[in-house]
């Protein structure tokens, strides 16, 4: 059983930034996927940035050059470094690891873009 502890969300003025921060435990296996997935109100959860074992990282065209996806593998820790945030990035944020077949989600840390 893998748990996720997310932390960095909070309430920014558009154009700020922020970074989120999750941490993995209870594997000592390597997760293949570490990711971030987002749900506004109203909306279907989307996937925001994801990262594979070996580097390879995927993005949401709407944060393509704003967002950077790092992770550390030694410590199962998987970061979000958002800038240039908008109104329309307003959201609950999710951390998303993938080990093996199974799926596993943290509880979500809220995103507030407004002046």
């Amino acid at each position: 059983q893998v748990q996720l502890v997310e932390s960095g969300g909070g309430l920014v003025q558009p154009g700020g930034s922020l970074r989120l921060s999750c941490a993995a435990s209870g594997s000592s296996n390597r997760l293949n996927v570490m990711g971030w997935y987002r749900q506004a109100p109203g909306k279907q959860r989307e996937l925001v940035a994801r990262i594979f074992s070996g580097g390879r990282t995927d993005y949401a065209d709407s944060v393509k050059g704003r967002f950077t996806i790092s992770r550390d593998n030694a410590k199962n820790t998987v970061s979000l470094q958002m800038n240039s945030l908008r109104p329309e990035d307003t959201a609950v944020y999710y951390c998303n690891v993938e080990l093996s077949v199974f799926v596993y989600w943290g509880q979500g840390t809220q995103v507030t873009v407004s002046s």
